[in-house]
């Protein structure tokens, strides 16, 4: 059996756009929130270099000047997010990777620390594990990446 390639309508390929557009907006207030809970305030984000893949992530490169003038990659979507100084990682894509690798250790860690004998700790060590192996698979995949 062959697949086909299904045709869109004008207005379903419009409906696709809005649906995405409004999801990479949700995410970077998201993304936004996140980093005021943690003190941090963003001032800029750099469009170009950041990254959306909807409806799974979105890694934002922002620039903050509170509580020091800094740059970070911002993860948000259907996985905890997160953030990293920007000086880790170059682009988005190897900044996915530095994600994995790290929520792969922070797992690690609370397992070894015997954290995981509580259940809500041991369920969030492993969607650590689940979405840092994700993380890593789509870095890996250079049909992401064009």
């Amino acid at each position: 059996m062959s697949e086909e390639a299904v045709e869109l309508t004008p207005e379903q390929i419009q409906e696709q756009e809005a649906l995405r557009a409004q999801w990479v907006r949700e995410h970077f207030q998201k993304a936004n929130k996140f980093l005021a809970e943690k003190g941090v305030i963003p001032t800029k984000v750099h469009t170009e270099e950041s990254r959306y893949l909807a409806p799974y992530l979105a890694v934002w490169k922002m620039d903050a000047k509170q509580p020091k003038k800094q740059t970070f990659w911002v993860m948000s979507g259907d996985l905890p997010s997160d953030y990293v100084d920007v000086k880790v990682a170059a682009t988005a894509r190897d900044a996915l990777r530095h994600f994995s690798m790290m929520w792969q250790l922070k797992a690690e860690n609370l397992h070894q620390s015997g954290l995981t004998q509580d259940k809500t700790q041991r369920e969030f060590a492993n969607l650590l594990v689940s979405r840092a192996e994700s993380l890593y698979h789509m870095h890996n995949d250079d049909k992401l990446w064009g």
